[in-house]
Protein backbone atom coordinates (compact mmCIF):
# COMPACT_ATOMS: atom_id res chain seq x y z
CA UNK A 1 0.00 0.00 0.00
CA UNK A 2 1.51 3.26 -1.04
CA UNK A 3 1.04 6.49 0.82
CA UNK A 4 -1.47 7.71 -1.79
CA UNK A 5 -3.75 4.69 -1.37
CA UNK A 6 -3.64 4.90 2.42
CA UNK A 7 -4.40 8.62 2.31
CA UNK A 8 -7.41 8.19 0.05
CA UNK A 9 -9.10 5.31 1.88
CA UNK A 10 -11.68 6.10 4.52
CA UNK A 11 -13.51 3.87 6.95
CA UNK A 12 -17.09 2.87 6.31
CA UNK A 13 -17.44 1.18 9.70
CA UNK A 14 -15.63 1.26 13.05
CA UNK A 15 -16.54 -1.22 15.79
CA UNK A 16 -14.76 -1.27 19.14
CA UNK A 17 -15.26 -4.53 21.00
CA UNK A 18 -14.20 -4.25 24.64
CA UNK A 19 -14.61 -8.00 25.23
CA UNK A 20 -12.15 -9.02 22.51
CA UNK A 21 -10.13 -5.80 23.02
CA UNK A 22 -10.12 -5.05 19.30
CA UNK A 23 -11.11 -2.24 16.96
CA UNK A 24 -12.43 -3.45 13.61
CA UNK A 25 -12.36 -0.99 10.72
CA UNK A 26 -13.92 -1.67 7.33
CA UNK A 27 -12.39 0.56 4.67
CA UNK A 28 -14.07 1.94 1.56
CA UNK A 29 -11.77 -0.19 -0.64
CA UNK A 30 -13.21 -3.35 0.95
CA UNK A 31 -10.29 -4.11 3.26
CA UNK A 32 -10.99 -4.97 6.92
CA UNK A 33 -8.42 -4.11 9.60
CA UNK A 34 -8.56 -5.58 13.10
CA UNK A 35 -6.46 -3.67 15.63
CA UNK A 36 -5.76 -5.08 19.08
CA UNK A 37 -6.22 -2.29 21.61
CA UNK A 38 -2.63 -2.90 22.75
CA UNK A 39 -1.36 -2.13 19.22
CA UNK A 40 -3.40 1.07 19.08
CA UNK A 41 -1.90 2.19 22.37
CA UNK A 42 1.64 1.11 21.43
CA UNK A 43 1.27 3.04 18.17
CA UNK A 44 -0.15 6.18 19.74
CA UNK A 45 0.93 9.05 17.47
CA UNK A 46 0.98 11.79 20.12
CA UNK A 47 4.15 13.69 20.99
CA UNK A 48 4.20 12.31 24.54
CA UNK A 49 4.16 8.67 23.37
CA UNK A 50 6.51 9.32 20.47
CA UNK A 51 9.12 10.92 22.71
CA UNK A 52 8.79 14.52 21.59
CA UNK A 53 7.68 16.60 18.64
CA UNK A 54 10.89 15.91 16.72
CA UNK A 55 9.93 12.19 16.57
CA UNK A 56 6.43 12.77 15.20
CA UNK A 57 5.57 11.09 11.91
CA UNK A 58 2.55 10.44 9.74
CA UNK A 59 3.30 6.71 9.97
CA UNK A 60 3.97 4.37 12.91
CA UNK A 61 7.46 3.18 13.75
CA UNK A 62 8.14 -0.48 12.95
CA UNK A 63 8.73 -1.26 16.64
CA UNK A 64 5.04 -0.85 17.53
CA UNK A 65 4.24 -4.12 15.75
CA UNK A 66 6.56 -6.02 18.11
CA UNK A 67 5.47 -4.35 21.35
CA UNK A 68 3.36 -6.46 23.67
CA UNK A 69 1.58 -4.32 26.21
CA UNK A 70 -0.14 -6.13 29.09
CA UNK A 71 -3.81 -5.68 29.87
CA UNK A 72 -4.02 -2.56 32.01
CA UNK A 73 -5.93 0.73 32.11
CA UNK A 74 -3.46 1.95 29.46
CA UNK A 75 -4.79 -0.63 26.98
CA UNK A 76 -8.46 -0.57 27.96
CA UNK A 77 -10.47 1.59 25.60
CA UNK A 78 -13.01 3.82 27.27
CA UNK A 79 -14.33 5.63 24.18
CA UNK A 80 -13.58 6.66 20.60
CA UNK A 81 -14.08 10.29 19.71
CA UNK A 82 -14.35 11.48 16.11
CA UNK A 83 -12.02 14.29 15.05
CA UNK A 84 -13.81 16.06 12.24
CA UNK A 85 -14.23 13.71 9.31
CA UNK A 86 -10.57 12.72 9.13
CA UNK A 87 -9.57 10.95 12.37
CA UNK A 88 -10.43 9.41 15.73
CA UNK A 89 -9.01 9.89 19.22
CA UNK A 90 -9.14 6.94 21.59
CA UNK A 91 -9.80 7.69 25.24
CA UNK A 92 -8.07 5.14 27.44
CA UNK A 93 -9.03 4.15 30.99
CA UNK A 94 -5.76 5.60 32.30
CA UNK A 95 -6.91 9.03 31.09
CA UNK A 96 -4.65 9.25 28.03
CA UNK A 97 -6.47 10.94 25.14
CA UNK A 98 -3.81 12.80 23.14
CA UNK A 99 -3.41 10.58 20.07
CA UNK A 100 -5.14 11.67 16.89
CA UNK A 101 -5.25 8.72 14.50
CA UNK A 102 -6.02 10.13 11.07
CA UNK A 103 -7.26 7.70 8.44
CA UNK A 104 -3.85 7.44 6.77
CA UNK A 105 -2.06 6.64 10.04
CA UNK A 106 -4.72 4.14 11.08
CA UNK A 107 -4.61 2.34 7.74
CA UNK A 108 -0.81 2.12 7.77
CA UNK A 109 -1.06 0.73 11.31
CA UNK A 110 -3.09 -2.25 10.01
CA UNK A 111 -1.47 -5.38 11.46
CA UNK A 112 -2.77 -7.90 8.92
CA UNK A 113 -0.31 -10.06 7.01
CA UNK A 114 -1.30 -8.52 3.66
CA UNK A 115 -0.60 -4.97 4.84
CA UNK A 116 2.59 -5.90 6.72
CA UNK A 117 4.04 -7.36 3.50
CA UNK A 118 3.56 -3.99 1.80
CA UNK A 119 5.60 -2.07 4.38
CA UNK A 120 9.29 -1.40 3.73
CA UNK A 121 10.03 -2.46 7.32
CA UNK A 122 7.95 -5.69 7.25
Amino acid sequence: MGKTRAMTTKPTSLIANRQTKELTVVWDDGHTSVYPFSLLRAGCPCAECRGGHDKMSDEPTPEVFDMHLPDSPATRLKNLVPVGSYAITPLWEDGHDYGIYDWHYLRVLCPCEECRKLKPFA
